[in-house]
């Protein structure tokens, strides 16, 4: 039966690979973005139903985060025990099972479980889906196939926004009209999104089953009939030959001793090390961050919420638009080319946007000392009308960061609203294990209720024109210069980096590395984002991920080669040549 359904021409199986590729690109998409359209009901059916606490409803969303990490380090080595088709094959049973476990959850455990094994799949599938395309893809269309991967990627994105967005006109419109089953329709709500995901989730899982194992990782198993009839089932007969031959020559000690020598030698440190900076750099010009704050950035440069909403799906949309350009385009003008020219761009597009927040920032004013002297009762209150006097005109913004104790906030008003500031009344109290490791010294973070009986701290306040709306579009226009760059370029070329660079004896758990690299500094750009903009402003941050992308550019200029069109092996013999 399953030779019956499976595709019989090399073009054929070409393809039916890509697709499953791309659907694996999708659960990574939806892995990413899925929680963000189902946390808001999620929060109120927990609340209300399960009476979780804050901060167990963090852990939720933590928990994606904290299985993707694990599993990425472990991938590499999972696909070099079991091989990379069964590896995926696992990354899509545990999304395929993740969902019912969420979406039928009735309580914190469940719950919890169900996105740990949504974050475990996606790091599975960020390592081994590009590892299996860059090994069983020929050469002429590797770029463009794990391109599809990251197109598929954008469109996940695109997809999860969909649907939070179909949801919430539902939600919102029993509100208005049903108000006393709005409970009910809440926790129908979160749970229908995740049900929504799974069909990718299934499609993906059995079309694995049709694949075949990667040819190189079959040949490193001695297994050179199967890793020929895996390459015949996308190159033609001839080609099919040379390619195992090829292999066979890098495998062996009479080629350039692929399997023997130290891991130390130039052919192995340098592509990884290089794999490594890129991965880093990808992350440092900031795009994640700038796409999970878009609406607050656009709404800080002078857009009103409909106006900053609508700039926030143009800049998604345009992602997956430029992802398809870069798609057809990767494997016609090459990695290089198409990574300096994205990162050329985003360096201006950073650039530019940095320079418009300089020029509002700098005219503002400091009003902290003047805030201080408002504080009574340790609070802080300051109607519109005495702001529109510190400020001498009507149109004003203020931006304000104070804390009690370990509890930080920054708060922006714009013209007509009042600041009003109260100490707090309750606090998630500190948890048995975090009190626990507290008391041997081991937790570096604060006990919040610290803050009950702590003073008003203002810690920066300024005060300011309002950016117009004719700001806030220049703005726009910056960064959809930056999604455009950045999608052309980085988008898709990094993960042909990740997986094309490395010689096959390090291929996949160097990948695993790389990629926990790559999560980490994502993960270190998104704590401190907040911190920084509230202490000092949009630009300095705009500036920082401007001069990561100078670094990212100078490495794509002048220390990668170019990949294009050519076999894993004659990638190897470059690095193995020190031509690099």
């Amino acid at each position: 039966m399953k030779a019956a359904m499976r595709p019989t021409t090399p073009e054929a199986q070409t393809r039916f690979m890509l697709f499953v590729a791309g659907l694996g690109g999708l659960l990574y998409g939806i892995d990413v973005g899925i929680i963000a359209g189902a946390l808001p009901y999620l929060e109120a059916s927990a609340a209300q139903l399960w009476h979780l606490s804050a901060q167990q409803l963090g852990y939720v969303v933590a928990a994606v985060l904290l299985g993707s990490v694990l599993s990425s380090l472990a991938a590499g080595a999972v696909a070099d025990a079991v091989g990379r088709k069964r590896t995926m094959l696992l990354a899509g049973v545990l999304f395929s099972a993740s969902i019912p476990l969420i979406a039928l959850a009735d309580g914190y455990l469940p719950l919890l479980l169900g996105r740990l094994l949504q974050g475990i799949s996606g790091g599975i599938i960020g390592v081994v889906v590009p590892l299996y395309l860059a090994e069983s893809l020929p050469a002429a269309v590797r770029g463009r196939g794990t391109g599809l991967f990251q197109l598929l990627l954008t469109v996940g994105l695109v997809l999860a926004a969909l649907i939070g967005l179909v949801v919430a006109r539902e939600v919102d419109a029993v509100a208005r009209t049903a108000p006393a089953t709005l409970q009910a329709v809440q926790d129908a709500a979160w749970r229908r999104i995740f049900w929504i995901s799974l069909p990718p989730g299934l499609l993906f899982t059995a079309g694995t089953l049709w694949l075949a194992e990667s040819p190189r990782w079959l040949l490193a198993r001695a297994r050179p009939q199967e890793a020929l009839a895996a390459l015949l089932r996308t190159r033609k007969e001839d080609e099919a030959h040379d390619e195992l031959a090829a292999i066979g020559r890098e495998r062996t000690p009479a080629g350039p001793r692929e399997e023997s020598g130290s891991l130390l030698q130039r052919r192995y440190v340098l592509p990884f090390l290089l794999a490594c900076l890129i991965l880093a750099c990808n992350q440092a010009t900031g795009i994640n961050s700038l796409l999970a704050y878009a609406v607050t950035i656009l709404g800080q440069s002078g857009l009103d919420g409909a106006q900053a909403n609508v700039g926030d799906f143009a800049l998604k949309l345009l992602n997956c638009l430029m992802t398809v350009l870069a798609v057809l385009l990767v494997d016609r003008k090459g990695r290089k080319f198409l990574l300096m020219l994205g990162t050329g761009g985003i360096v201006l597009s950073l650039g530019a946007a940095g320079l418009l927040f300089q020029h509002t920032e700098s005219a503002r004013q400091d009003v902290r000392a003047a805030l201080v002297q408002r504080v009574a009762a340790n609070g802080l209150h300051a109607d519109a009308s005495a702001l529109r006097a510190l400020a001498g005109s009507d149109g004003y913004q203020v931006e304000i960061a104070y804390r009690y104790g370990p509890l930080t906030q920054v708060r922006s008003l714009r013209a007509g609203q009042d600041l009003d500031i109260a100490p707090p009344r309750d606090v998630d109290g500190d948890s048995v294990i975090g009190a626990a490791f507290r008391r041997l010294h081991l937790n570096p973070f604060p006990d919040m209720r610290a803050a009950l009986h702590s003073p008003l701290v203002i810690e920066r306040a300024r005060l300011g024109a309002q950016p117009d709306a004719r700001h806030g579009w220049l703005l726009l226009a910056c960064l959809l210069g930056f999604v455009a760059s950045f999608a052309i370029g980085p988008g898709v070329c990094v993960w042909l980096a990740l997986s094309e660079l490395m010689p096959t004896r390090i291929r996949s758990n160097g990948m695993s590395i790389a990629l926990l690299i790559n999560q980490f500094v994502s993960t270190t750009i998104a704590a401190v984002f907040l911190p920084t903009v509230s202490q000092h402003g949009y630009a300095p941050m705009f500036f920082a991920w401007m001069a990561c992308t100078v670094v990212y550019f100078l490495a794509a200029t002048f220390l990668l080669p170019e990949t294009r069109g050519k076999t894993l092996e004659e990638i190897g013999r470059h690095f193995a040549a020190g031509k690099a």
